[in-house]
């Protein structure tokens, strides 16, 4: 599975948008991801999640973690085909935490894996919470790299996509200085 064949599966879903939208991290773009539609199908988000663990086979990865909510299909799919237990961070009160009774054991080989990366910084709060349960996280993985190499998680990482994607504070914004609308298609509120 090539770029473009991903980007044809993410066009055919209804994944790729063109508009005027707030990131969740808060910055503004004129092109929207929306993997849930891409991975909608189970045995869509499996080919993904086999695709990404192919990469790792022989790193020895023991678990495979993800920052919800983006995260989980794909890096429940990226665990199944590595075999090894999927656990996912989560937000509580404002910041990225380890819950629902998973733990972690010292030097615990760890792959975070999420749906798209564009400033990375879902990806660096799951790091950091992981580590300071005593992680070793290894490498990161996304589906969708929007910052096109960019972004700085702190570990080595892949993706199968790399795009450049413009990306704007909302003051900076061509879009908001046209007058365009803003919309917020994704799960988190900023």
């Amino acid at each position: 599975m090539n770029s473009e064949q991903i980007l044809e599966h993410f066009r055919e879903t209804g994944a790729l948008l063109q508009g005027h939208f707030i990131l969740s991290s808060g910055l503004h773009s004129p092109k929207y991801l929306q993997c849930a539609l891409a991975l909608q199908y189970p045995p869509d988000a499996a080919k993904f999640g086999r695709a990404i663990a192919e990469y790792f086979t022989d790193a020895n990865i023991e678990t495979v973690a993800s920052p919800a909510i983006g995260g989980l299909i794909i890096g429940y799919e990226t665990a199944k085909a590595l075999n090894v237990r999927f656990i996912w961070t989560e937000r509580e009160n404002g910041a990225m935490a380890l819950r629902r009774g998973f733990s972690i054991k010292k030097g615990e080989r760890i792959l975070v894996v999420e749906d798209v990366i564009t400033t990375g910084g879902s990806t660096r709060e799951c790091i950091k919470a992981l580590e300071s349960r005593g992680a070793e996280v290894m490498a990161a993985a996304s589906i969708i790299d929007r910052s096109n190499g960019a972004a700085d998680v702190g570990v080595p990482r892949i993706s199968l996509v790399s795009l450049e994607v413009p990306s704007y504070k909302s003051e900076n914004c061509p879009m908001c200085k046209r007058g365009e609308i803003a919309v917020k298609p994704g799960s988190r509120k900023i």
